[in-house]
């Protein structure tokens, strides 16, 4: 076991026991407020182009158009839900996904199987590491720029990773989770 998985392994067991208080609380709020199911899992692509199931608190309800059709995520987005997502609580789950060697806690984050397969070959080579809960895309632009974007910042942080990118990362991510979006547009020039 390398040192990264090492940190990995002590970060996330100490997160989910430091943070087990506010999980059940969000928990509890969500099937208080919105009903159960309180997780949501979605298939994701990890290390080596594996599948894996991504654990984040719900967010969304499954409303529908009178074809039964389902609404545009923006419409089912609940009020707890978009502070969870502001504040990005809803990705708390994921310390399961690092604990169990799913995921890392920083790196690329977890995409769909056909986000991957329609980027190609620069899709292939995002899978040369495990994804993260937070990553350099994230910390510079995340729901500003379009996947193309993303991909080639997280092909720079394959590439370049290393100790002091990952602590640049892990404080603009507390910037992020704190200030919400308007903190990555301050970023996004500086990146």
């Amino acid at each position: 076991m390398g040192a990264r998985r090492i940190a990995d392994v002590m970060l996330a067991s100490t997160g989910l026991v430091l943070l087990a208080p506010v999980m059940a609380i969000i928990a509890g709020s969500i099937r208080l407020f919105d009903g159960p199911p309180v997780l949501f899992k979605q298939a994701r692509v990890t290390k080596g182009g594996k599948l894996f199931k991504v654990v984040k608190f719900r967010t969304m309800n499954d409303g529908r158009d009178a074809e039964g059709q389902l609404l545009p995520d923006r419409m089912r987005t609940t009020a707890l839900g978009r502070f969870l997502r502001r504040s990005r609580l809803d990705e708390l789950p994921q310390l399961w996904n690092i604990l169990i060697g799913e995921m890392s806690l920083i790196g690329p984050r977890p995409l769909l199987p056909q986000t991957i397969a329609a980027a190609g070959k620069k899709g292939q080579l995002r899978c040369a590491v495990r994804p993260g809960l937070t990553g350099w895309a994230q910390v510079n632009g995340n729901s500003l720029l379009d996947d193309d974007d993303k991909i080639a910042l997280d092909l720079w942080y394959i590439e370049n990773r290393s100790l002091r990118i990952d602590l640049v990362i892990l404080a603009r991510t507390i910037g992020v989770a704190l200030r919400g979006e308007r903190f990555n547009l301050r970023l996004k020039g500086s990146a």
